[in-house]
């Protein structure tokens, strides 16, 4: 490794093929860490000196990396270098950065996956502040997978509707497909019938059944119904994005490989001339293919704080999620972006249905606070980096897809706006389908007064009763609800048509169990992942086969206030 710091432009060749050599003969984690740190050593090395040695280091780490691909443990991620058409100056040596046009001398780059790369856990640990939540999501859990760079910037404009406001903030965020476009991606969208005009190209771009190569968000404006012509606003600031990219060799229609998304103020026209000469080409600047926590951060809007969630698989291919939303949450979807980004090669028709089901059982099943919104978005994005073609594979990804929008959903709903307590609702046994038992959840979520008494910790067991009754009243009128037991906290208090308390002990322990679930209105971060937990079994006699479980949140001072003072 000394010698390697000399300029002989072959001692990177040999370094490398005597860590490659160590790596054969053991499967332990020292030698691949050692053989990682050696290689990126050895590149920064010789960057500096003659294009030979540059050339050189290269090739040898192409060599090394297939190798590695060969060797390694199933823990390990190889590295990865590729060398796209441009190089920007990096910020901190040794850091080379994603490919922008804007560069003046085009050079190769390099682009290093973090082997070994820390996945989140589907139920995260306890945060006792913004500090360490961040640290726990960012680094190695943030990690990008293969072929993917993301970039942010922010602007400024002031909106036609409202002129007297002033200059406001505005947030655009580019995820970009760093080798080429992609027929690999699926989407769901909303089903709300005023559909925000990203939603209505994205909706085109989805039927036509044609490649991207890059995803644009912008956030504090959602471009529905806007006095202006949205979908010519989405499609200009798509075209922003394609010849900052040069895409599609700056043909007229690059911009068709571009996705659009929008969220904020509904009925304010998209300040598509500020994204498109300002925040795009800024964002662009600032492409990086280490982390997606920035990507995450900067497509909020009410958000308290990121949302982001990770798996990798055991063939060492990736999956990174992010999402926004914390008000108008009630799917079909909620008011929420989601953007799942993997290197696992999965077939477009196989990912679109994969996708579908795992919204149904996550973004499909919760609520904030029963209004859907115009600009819900999920999209899954694959650079198909990584061979996935057996039916093991596809179904451990499946697994994780499912894992992943699970998680956010649930961050969605933590993170709502002015959420004090998040209520996890199991319904088992229903006379009626998986769809019908999902209704009866949402509507107990959204039963105002239920949601004000776990709001003040009160076990008011008389209003959660009512939801039911009113629902399947209204619904299932012909059901027998004779073996009805519902649960909270894990006690029973009603069954066979009476509640069960009794006394005080009973109330304090109810109590107690919505206080250890509260969560702080205004924190910038998940003090913890804790439930109010109910349930409802319908019993075998009289029951059925549905089921679900469907998340929502209580009703606070602090969401009035937020939404009171939302465009203002």
């Amino acid at each position: 490794l000394r010698r390697s710091t000399s300029s002989n432009e072959t001692t990177p060749t040999a370094a490398l093929v005597c860590v490659s050599l160590i790596m054969r003969s053991s499967s332990h984690p020292v030698p691949m860490a050692a053989a990682r740190a050696a290689s990126m050593l050895l590149l920064c090395s010789s960057w500096a000196s003659s294009p030979a040695a540059r050339t050189t280091s290269l090739l040898s780490a192409e060599a090394f990396s297939s190798v590695a691909s060969r060797t390694a443990p199933a823990f390990a991620r190889p590295l990865t270098v590729r060398a796209p058409r441009h190089r920007c100056r990096p910020r901190r040596y040794p850091r080379y950065l994603s490919p922008s046009p804007s560069c003046v001398l085009p050079s190769l780059a390099l682009s290093v996956a973090t082997a070994a790369a820390s996945d989140t856990d589907a139920v995260f640990p306890p945060f006792d502040n913004l500090e360490e939540y961040t640290a726990y999501i960012s680094g190695d859990r943030s990690a990008l997978p293969l072929g993917f760079a993301t970039g942010t910037a922010s602007g400024t404009f002031v909106p036609v509707e409202a002129p007297s406001m002033g200059k406001l903030p505005i947030k655009g965020t580019v995820l970009y497909l760093t080798e080429g476009p992609t027929d690999s991606w699926a989407a769901v969208f909303t089903k709300n019938k005023f559909p925000g005009s990203p939603v209505k190209v994205g909706r085109a771009r989805l039927s036509s059944g044609g490649p991207i190569q890059a995803i644009v968000v912008n956030n504090k404006v959602s471009n529905v119904c806007s006095g202006g012509d949205g979908e010519a606003d989405s499609e200009l600031v798509c075209d922003a994005v394609a010849s900052a990219l040069a895409l599609g060799e700056g043909g007229k229609d690059a911009g068709k490989l571009v996705l659009p998304s929008s969220t904020g103020v509904i009925g304010w026209r998209l300040p598509a001339k500020e994204l498109a000469e300002d925040v795009v080409p800024k964002a662009v600047a600032n492409l990086q293919s280490e982390s997606a926590h920035d990507a995450a951060r900067d497509i909020m809007t009410t958000d308290r704080y990121p949302k982001l969630r990770s798996k990798t698989l055991s063939n060492g291919a990736r999956l990174v999620g992010i999402a926004k939303g914390a008000g108008m949450i009630e799917p079909n979807m909620a008011t929420m972006l989601c953007y799942v980004m993997t290197d696992a090669d999965v077939p477009k028709s196989t990912l679109q249905s994969m996708l579908s089901s795992a919204v149904n059982d996550s973004f499909n099943s919760i609520s904030v606070d029963g209004d859907e919104s115009t600009s819900d978005t999920t999209v899954v994005i694959s650079s198909r980096k990584v061979p996935t073609d057996d039916d093991a594979l596809l179904k451990e990804f499946e697994e994780a897809l499912t894992e992943i929008t699970k998680g956010l959903s649930a961050d969605l709903v933590r993170n709502g706006e002015g959420t004090g307590h998040v209520m996890r609702i199991s319904i088992g046994n229903f006379p009626g389908s998986d769809a019908d038992a999902r209704r009866l959840g949402r509507h107990i979520a959204n039963s105002p007064l239920f949601k004000c008494a776990v709001s003040g910790n009160d076990p008011n067991t008389g209003r959660l009763a009512g939801a039911i009754g009113s629902f399947m009243g209204k619904f299932f009128e012909e059901a027998v609800l004779d073996d009805l037991t519902v649960t909270l906290g894990g006690r029973a208090i009603f069954g066979s048509n009476k509640f069960i308390l009794e006394g005080d002990d009973v109330e304090r322990e109810l109590s107690d169990h919505m206080k250890e679930a509260q969560l702080g209105e205004v924190d910038e971060y998940p003090r913890h992942q804790k439930f109010v937990e109910i349930g409802l079994d319908f019993g075998d006699e009289n029951g059925g086969d549905g089921s679900a479980t469907v998340l929502g949140s209580d009703l606070t001072k602090e969401y009035v206030s937020v939404n009171a003072d939302y465009r203002s």
